[in-house]
């Protein structure tokens, strides 16, 4: 059975550069114009998840990592797309939280889904500890929650597990990343039934070049397929035959003199 996989960050639907308005349904919708199979999101505001079916024609399942906030103070998503709308590329995420969604074609009807936070108050203190953090990087780490979701779908006679994560940025220190990459893996693998077939895509934040995890996850032990060569985005595969990586180039989401987002999809095709 023959699946194309894509993820893509939306950038809360802004262009780049940013620019007063944004273009969420427009690029729901272009990023499911070729029917795919399967299809990992990351950063969406909280007011868009109920939305996503109707844009998309497919299963959506969201998880928030972040609520609305007012400053300190709880929200709702109707407040946060009000402010949002006096400018996307001012305030962006700032008032409207902060979601990831699974979107999968009527042929892998869901069965199961969970959910995991990939930083943790206890997780952070441990891995603080671990990898010496100063102050400021464990300030930062606390500064947003990140969760990675998983939908396990049925396919023909078996499942299939997805997984979907964004994980923290933190250029100085590529560590904090990469700790949350090996929780996601760890979450998915304790999942996964004996050879049940995985992916595990999204927005790591992380390359090849500075992530340890990458390379372990590409070994038997783990046995995912490689990752994007370069780049931050990533499908991994396991228990599939996977093709070449595949990012998108920049005229194929361009409207209107107007480049969708500052990240590319990034595709697969699985079997």
């Amino acid at each position: 059975m023959r699946l194309l996989v894509r993820t893509w960050n939306l950038f809360h639907g802004n262009t780049q550069p940013t620019g007063r308005r944004a273009f969420l349904e427009e690029m729901v919708r272009l990023a499911t114009a070729d029917r795919p199979d399967v299809l990992c999101l990351q950063e969406l505001p909280v007011w868009s998840l109920g939305l996503l079916d109707d844009w998309s024609g497919m299963t959506a399942v969201a998880d928030v990592a972040q609520r609305p906030m007012l400053g300190p103070f709880p929200s709702t998503a109707e407040i946060g797309r009000a402010i949002t709308d006096l400018h996307h590329g001012l305030f962006r995420s700032a008032f409207t939280g902060q979601a990831n969604a699974i979107l999968v074609s009527s042929g892998l009807p869901v069965v199961e889904r969970r959910h995991i936070v990939l930083n943790p108050t206890r997780f952070r203190r441990a891995q603080a500890r671990q990898l010496e953090l100063a102050p400021v990087a464990r300030l930062a780490w606390a500064s947003e929650q990140r969760v990675c979701q998983a939908v396990r779908v049925r396919r023909g006679d078996g499942t299939l597990l997805i997984g979907n994560l964004h994980a923290t940025s933190y250029p100085p220190d590529k560590r904090l990343p990469d700790a949350e990459l090996l929780r996601a893996a760890v979450f998915v693998d304790g999942l996964a039934s004996p050879e049940e077939p995985v992916l595990l895509a999204g927005d790591f934040n992380i390359s090849v070049r500075f992530s340890r995890t990458l390379a372990d996850l590409a070994e038997p032990e783990w046995g995912f397929s490689g990752p994007t060569p370069t780049g931050i985005d990533h499908i991994l595969v396991r228990g599939l035959t996977a093709g070449p990586r595949q990012r998108w180039d920049d005229a194929r989401r361009t409207r209107n003199g107007r480049l969708f987002s500052d990240h590319a999809p990034v595709e697969v095709v699985v079997e």
